[in-house]
């Protein structure tokens, strides 16, 4: 019984390797983390919000086009902490937003599409990857807060952060096939003063 059992289980491993997209990363390589870094970070207003505007130079490596060819979407998380600071207490945290895009490969039409979670999950179509990546990489005027919640004649702090991610594997599978996993790339944190 117990003989059976373990055949059974290698079977089911081998089907599921079997299944795998060819060319997916292990996560034991190491040195393939690419440098992110966060340009262009602006804060200014709109007439209702206060807006944020930022650039990710980063472009996608050659194991992450690969990825997102073989059906995988790659997402850019933007994780953005606004605080009113004063010189003699701590800072005090008024709003943390964290906007999300995804960036996918049609295989079918062979195009790109990339979805914006700040403009409502609009979904933008490109032809090119080179095209499809810009818009990946921006934000643009993602609404942070509504100006009536700040208090004017205060100082303000606004932390910007930015996390790419490569899902390889499901979640589930993960924990069967500890060799693959989430590959993820981080920006430094980025931080602008300002008084409203």
């Amino acid at each position: 019984m117990r003989h059976s059992l373990i055949n059974t289980l290698n079977l089911l491993l081998i089907l599921l390797l079997g299944a795998l997209p060819v060319g997916l990363p292990p996560a034991a390589v190491a040195g393939d983390e690419m440098p992110m870094a966060i340009s262009e970070l602006t804060a200014t207003t709109s007439e209702t919000h206060l807006i944020v505007f930022a650039t990710l130079n980063t472009t996608l490596t050659s194991e992450m086009v690969e990825t997102l060819h073989s059906g995988i979407p790659l997402y850019t998380s933007f994780f953005i902490e606004l605080y009113k600071t004063t010189g003699n207490r701590p800072d005090e945290q008024i709003v943390a937003r964290n906007f999300q895009h995804r960036i996918a490969f049609d295989t079918l039409k062979e195009s790109y599409r990339v979805t914006l979670e700040e403009e409502n999950n609009k979904v933008f179509p490109f032809r090119t990857l080179a095209e499809a990546e810009k818009v990946n990489n921006e934000l643009n005027g993602a609404r942070v807060i509504e100006l009536s919640q700040l208090i004017p004649n205060n100082n303000y702090k606004l932390l910007l952060r930015v996390e790419l991610h490569r899902k390889t594997l499901p979640m589930g599978l993960q924990k069967v096939l500890p060799f693959f996993s989430w590959r993820e790339s981080r920006s430094d944190l980025q931080t602008i003063e300002f008084k409203f």
